[in-house]
């Protein structure tokens, strides 16, 4: 049973009174002839004609503010579409009804009223309420509130500020801040263009197993869960792409999936451990042409949500303008440590050439982990504006095909925005004996326990075995570009529902 705090107790007992007095806190029915927006427009177009009707107009929606004055009140009251002033006067309504609002509403009740349209001398449009009754009655308060001074009178506000309480009770925080519901509008309109984009350009939308026998197509380590009735081990996907890859063998030319995935690995402000994640795949193409198709539909979305071709993050200007930086990943290296990774073939002499930077890592990581290290470190900060870094070690991209000149590098790329890395893509691989190879090749590297292992798909090397065309692919956090598009610092704010720790009592 709940426990109920005091604030919660009186709500009860006004519960408790309306029912008493035969009326039903949570009615079956509602009457609704405008949205609040609808019913401001429809006043604003008749407002400077005198022989028009006045806007007669019942409006629903959650009271946001409480103004008591005796025999008048004021309140504002917000519905999906905006916030609009309700205005209750006694001399209409009669005071018995003015003091029901005040005595028995609180902050976050939801209320049914009628009446006219109108606008108040200091030039607020208002609803000036016949008759009204209440929705449903909010028995927790959306605390903490403060109040206001407007017009030398007091006014309630409900606020929620805090970070914790704000992503843990997300529903309140919602109910409270109207800049969070953007955040949700516009990562909304972002996916929506992501969609637009790709379909006007013939690709297919496609969906994927979710649970999956196998895991693969990234480095890291799946979440796993069992069939009973199978009496079946199986694993929640870290990636698409081989099954999307799969559609390719199948006669598929372009698809893509958006959709969740989900990786058992730390938390961070740019790391939950399930996300949302795009992915296409594109026949006859290469990472060339996957990083022309990355800059337009970047750009795309941004004038589609944003209005232009630039918005700012963190106080950063950047510009989604057409091309992109391109830094080859051994130049940027040289370029800003000194280490020609060419010259280093084995992760011990990587090491070596390490020793003297001012950074950590581990002396006995792979050669591939540890030009991670030496990227992350000292290139992918600097990548404020959209830049392309590209050609990266075999050793760590073992779904793509080599360089003509290189046999140690494939034509990989990864995007970064605003100092932190979007995606990924590669000129897919689409040799079965060399990807057999690579597979076996990975399970020497890696032990079983290491979070870049993983088991080899028999079933994804038949598919290649059948004959599978070039193509060129490519994933992107789509959590991370909402992150971009509303300026914030940190992954919880544009998921929903992020994954948290069980708090501690």
């Amino acid at each position: 049973m709940a426990k109920y705090s005091n604030l919660e107790e009186i709500r009860l007992g006004k519960i408790e009174a309306l029912q008493k007095q035969g009326l039903d806190p949570y009615p079956r029915r509602v009457e609704r002839t405008h949205t609040n927006l609808e019913a401001i427009q429809a006043f604003e177009e008749i407002e400077n004609n005198e022989d028009a009707e006045p806007i007669l107009a019942t409006l629903v929606g959650r009271v946001r503010s409480m103004r008591p004055m005796g025999k008048l009140t004021f309140a504002h009251v917000e519905d999906g579409t905006s916030r609009i002033q309700f205005f209750f006067r006694a001399n209409d309504i009669g005071a018995d009804q003015v003091k029901f609002f005040d005595t028995k509403f609180d902050l976050g009740d939801f209320i049914q009223a009628s009446g006219k349209i109108f606008r108040t001398r200091t030039g607020e449009i208002t609803l000036w309420v016949s008759s009204f009754r209440m929705l449903s009655k909010a028995v927790t308060p959306l605390l903490p509130a403060k109040d206001e001074i407007v017009d030398g009178e007091i006014v309630q506000h409900a606020t929620l500020a805090d970070p914790e309480t704000r992503y843990r009770q997300r529903y309140a925080d919602l109910a409270v801040n109207a800049h969070v519901r953007e955040i949700f509008r516009t990562r909304a309109k972002a996916i929506r263009a992501l969609r637009d984009f790709l379909d006007a350009r013939d690709f297919l939308e496609v969906e994927t197993p979710i649970l999956q026998p196998i895991y693969g197509g990234a480095a890291a380590q799946p979440f796993i869960t069992h069939h009973n009735q199978l009496k079946q081990e199986l694993y929640l996907r870290i990636s698409f792409e081989l099954y999307l890859k799969r559609l390719l063998v199948g006669g598929f030319e372009r698809v893509y999936e958006i959709g969740r995935d989900f990786r058992n690995e730390g938390v961070s402000f740019k790391h939950n451990p399930e996300f949302t994640q795009l992915e296409f795949y594109m026949a006859y193409a290469d990472y060339e042409d996957v990083m022309d198709l990355t800059e337009k539909m970047l750009a795309y979305v941004v004038k589609h949500v944003a209005g232009g071709q630039t918005l700012t993050y963190q106080g950063q200007e950047i510009n989604f303008g057409i091309p992109w930086n391109r830094v080859e990943l051994r130049q940027g290296l040289i370029d800003t440590t000194g280490i020609d990774i060419s010259e280093h073939v084995t992760g011990q002499s990587l090491a070596e050439a390490m020793d003297g930077l001012d950074i950590e890592f581990n002396p006995n990581a792979s050669r591939g982990k540890l030009i991670d290290v030496l990227l992350g470190h000292y290139l992918e900060p600097s990548f404020i504006q959209p830049t392309f870094l590209y050609n990266y070690p075999r050793d760590i991209s073992p779904l793509a095909k080599t360089t003509p000149d290189d046999p140690q590098t494939v034509e990989r790329f990864e995007f970064f925005i605003g100092g932190m890395e979007m995606g990924n893509a590669f000129t897919e691989l689409n040799d079965p004996l060399d990807q057999e190879e690579r597979f076996l090749e990975m399970g020497r590297a890696y032990d079983v326990e290491d979070e870049e292992h993983n088991p080899i798909d028999e079933d994804y090397l038949r598919a290649m075995r059948y004959g599978m065309p070039p193509n060129g692919g490519f994933g992107m956090g789509v959590d991370r570009l909402v992150m971009l598009l509303t300026d914030t610092s940190t992954i919880r704010e544009v998921l929903l529902f992020p994954h948290l720790r069980e708090r501690e009592e």
